[in-house]
């Protein structure tokens, strides 16, 4: 271990050394003369593209080390700038004593001796910063001016025999070298006396073509056998070898070849690009079988098995076309093809190549499940996956470039066509490549845990994606154009950060504060959890008051963890003054309520008037304190729903707890007796049964209040305080069947109300009898009379049968 950390210190000090020794090692008489030379290329713009990047790569070797020394500084100034500082601003009178004058400009020559490599440097970064802007904008311009011209029309009959007739040169030269030096004895001696490594080569090209395969299946069934589980990581590793292997076999055969020296250095030239060929076929095939395996459980993409076999069938034969593509562009490269029998044989590699795009992008449109049964007027877009959606993304752009690529061939834009078809394809392989490494993701994950991966609910196929998606992003800029340069200019900027205010901010400083902050934060977690668990449940706090401690350490933490990665980072915080003042006019306006809630969480957390556990009422609702958060408190209620209160609500509102220190708590239970009945008995069995239950405590002793007269009966009520007051309805509903057992014993009637119905007009109503004969005058008034005062009087003891209802109370 101690070996292991000296060695670390050693290399991290000869890292330093070397990182020193470059940032010191600038010569500015080098890098004026190649900016120079840079300028003098830039103003001609008669210079190769080839010249123009040797010298950009220069300039861009200089910038970097000229970024590094104004990044590294010097430690000094800090130290000078604060001596500076504290001897304070000098008066305006010029009354300052001469030995502080003295010091202090003395201090301020010092700051500038220093200052003046890291402006040097800053001066000739932005020349260098300048001048590679330039020459990208140049060769861009080339480029796109490149990309846009127009040659000969491959459709022209008069090209047709040139182009054939060049088309068989490159063959003919080969076979004329190979004649002349098989003719000349030299040569044939010096094959001779490489004649036992090129059999050597021979013998290993052979084990390697045809041996090495079945050496690799039968390791794959050795493999199956030992781990079944892990079946799908062994063929996708297998698979990949069964590529190389054919492609290391075919290289020897090369080289053996070139050793040989028949064929001569044209002919060496051409056979060094069929390595080349084989590779673009066996990829293709690779992932045209991966991709639409027969298989349904090694399928990438969700298709029948008759388009998956026409699939595969279409990316082979456009393998073949990719390859012959590139012995094209090889050898009109190297010379040895016109630019007759580029544009014809380009143009029937461009209408094939757009022909099986057109069809392959029918194909991918119907990716997608392939047994769901859909409702009239139902799309069948929400069953798609999202790999399903880019291919079918994928499938409508190629039928796209599969016709626009071979029309723009035929009328001359041979480059736009070029530029079109040929990344298409290489997109579209990306793409089936980033599904394989997917699916392999998930293989994996099968190896080693053992467990099937669950998509829907597994994090991982999302960051794996993501990820995999992020790497590929470079490779596809590369496929459609982009230049190395452009990829390191990108990167370059990165590490150049950017500026805030005085200071400037680069990657290494994110990964300083990143790096500080998740230190702090789990060890601000590490000390919450053992105060959680070891602290403060040994101490006489109740819990609230323990939830309020832990969770104002962890906003503690996080703020200190915060401002220390800052300072770690080396941000100055006086830069973050203009963020202040926004972030006050925003608070202000929009972040008031957030503010509010905010503040009256940590006054919640710090006065704790209610704690995780209380029954409180808030706003009418009845519930239990679940949490409470800084911006918000969570309430269970009574019916198991959540109910989010935010915290100024229980700050500046009433807030009802019942349950705050004790759980003791009165019930009052209503009854009433028929008229005539003993109210001292009725006293007496109601104190028997309030006083007998166990809930109920007798300090205070219950209370029996007769409270009155009812109209229907005489109404008494049992005042009783609880132990528990959450066991209220359980209380309740035991009393209530104590009260009606007793009263059925001592004969006690709980009477109920009774209302008699008079009809006024009866003879209006349909169906009625006809009128009997009136009675005498006397009878009528009597009975009005009567009438009325039975209506009076049923009006005036008209009350609801039920008692007022109580406040929702909690369930047993």
């Amino acid at each position: 271990m101690v070996a292991a950390l000296r060695a670390a210190t050693f290399l991290v000090l000869f890292a330093a050394a070397s990182v020193s020794a470059q940032i010191e090692g600038i010569s500015y008489d080098a890098w004026t003369e190649v900016a120079e030379r840079a300028e003098t290329a830039v103003a001609s713009g008669d210079v190769s593209t080839d010249t123009l990047e040797d010298v950009r790569s220069e300039v861009a070797a200089f910038r970097d080390r000229l970024l590094a020394q104004q990044n590294a500084g010097d430690p000094r100034l800090s130290t000078l700038q604060s001596q500076l500082n504290a001897l304070g601003t000098p008066p305006e009178d010029g009354s300052e004593a001469e030995e502080i004058a003295q010091r202090r400009q003395e201090l301020q020559r010092q700051i500038n001796e220093l200052q003046a490599p890291l402006l040097r440097a800053e001066e000739a970064y932005n020349r260098a910063d300048g001048l590679i802007a330039e020459i990208d904008e140049l060769i861009r311009s080339r480029q796109t001016e490149q990309l846009l011209r127009r040659g000969t029309e491959p459709l022209d009959p008069r090209l047709w025999g040139p182009a054939i007739k060049s088309l068989f040169q490159p063959l003919q030269a080969i076979v004329q070298d190979a004649i002349t030096n098989w003719n000349s004895p030299t040569r044939r001696q010096a094959m001779t006396d490489q004649l036992p490594v090129i059999l050597l080569l021979l013998v290993f090209s052979a084990l390697f073509q045809f041996r090495a395969p079945k050496v690799v299946d039968r390791l794959g069934r050795w493999l199956r056998n030992k781990t079944r589980r892990g079946t799908g990581v062994w063929s996708a590793i297998l698979s990949i070898l069964r590529i190389m292997l054919p492609v290391i076999g075919l290289v020897l055969l090369v080289q053996a070849i070139a050793i040989s020296g028949m064929i001569g250095e044209r002919g060496v030239e051409v056979i060094y690009v069929l390595p080349v060929m084989l590779l673009v076929v066996l990829v293709a095939r690779w992932l045209a079988a991966e991709t639409f395996s027969p298989d349904d459980d090694t399928n990438t993409i969700a298709l029948s098995h008759k388009r998956r076999t026409e699939a595969r069938y279409y990316v082979n034969s456009l393998s073949w076309l990719l390859a012959l593509n590139t012995l094209v562009a090889y050898l009109f490269e190297i010379g040895e093809w016109s630019i007759e029998t580029q544009s014809v044989l380009g143009f029937i590699i461009h209408l094939f190549c757009g022909l099986i795009l057109f069809r392959l992008g029918q194909i991918l449109r119907k990716t997608g499940p392939q047994e769901v049964s859909l409702e009239p007027g139902e799309d069948e877009t929400a069953y798609l996956s999202f790999p399903s959606r880019l291919a079918r993304l994928a499938g409508q752009a190629a039928m796209v470039v599969g016709v626009v690529g071979p029309v723009l061939s035929a009328v001359g834009y041979y480059n736009i066509a070029e530029f079109l078809i040929f990344p298409t394809i290489l997109t579209l392989g990306l793409f089936a490549f980033l599904l394989i490494c997917q699916r392999f993701t998930r293989d994996a994950y099968h190896l080693v845990t053992g467990n099937e991966l669950d998509e829907n609910q597994s994090l991982l196929p999302v960051i794996s994606g993501s990820v995999l998606t992020l790497a590929a992003f470079p490779i596809l800029a590369l496929i459609w154009g982009a230049r190395v340069a452009d990829l390191t200019e990108l990167w370059a900027r990165f590490q150049a950060g950017f500026s805030f205010g005085d200071t400037r901010i680069s990657p290494t400083d994110f990964l300083t504060f990143a790096i500080v902050f998740v230190i702090g934060y789990v060890l601000t977690r590490l000390l919450q959890g053992g105060l959680r668990g070891s602290v403060l449940p040994k101490t006489r706090l109740d819990k609230g008051g323990q939830t309020a401690i832990v969770s104002g350490i962890g906003y503690l933490g996080i703020f200190l963890s915060v401002i220390i990665a800052i300072t770690a980072a080396g941000i100055d915080l006086t830069a973050l003054a203009f963020v202040a003042g926004a972030l006050s006019v925003g608070i202000g306006f929009g972040l008031q309520n957030i503010v509010q809630n905010f503040v009256s969480g940590i006054i919640l957390l710090i006065e704790r008037p209610i704690s995780e556990g209380d029954w409180i009422e808030v706003n009418g609702q009845h519930g239990t304190v679940r949490d409470i958060s800084v911006r918000s408190t969570r309430i269970e209620t009574f019916d198991r729903t959540e109910v989010i209160v935010p915290n100024a609500d229980l700050v500046s509102n009433s807030v009802t707890n019942y349950t705050r220190g004790n759980t003791l708590g009165r019930l009052t239970v209503d009854v009433g007796v028929a008229y005539g009945t003993d109210t001292r008995k009725v006293e007496d069995v109601l104190y028997k049964i309030a006083r007998n239950h166990e809930m109920v405590l007798m300090n205070p002793e219950p209370f029996v209040h007769f409270k009155g007269f009812g109209a229907d009966s005489l109404d008494f009520d049992v005042r009783m305080i609880l132990r528990d007051v959450t066991k209220i309805l359980v209380v309740r509903t035991e009393i209530n069947h104590q009260i009606t057992e007793a009263f059925k014993r001592e004969g006690i009637e709980i009477p109920f109300a009774q209302r008699d119905v008079w009809l006024r007009n009866p003879e209006a109503l349909p169906g009625a009898r006809p009128e009997r004969e009136s009675p005498p005058a006397t009878s009528d008034s009597a009975s009005d009379d009567q009438t009325s005062s039975d209506r009076e009087r049923a009006s005036d003891t008209e009350r609801p049968s039920e008692p007022p209802s109580e406040a929702e109370e909690p369930q047993p």
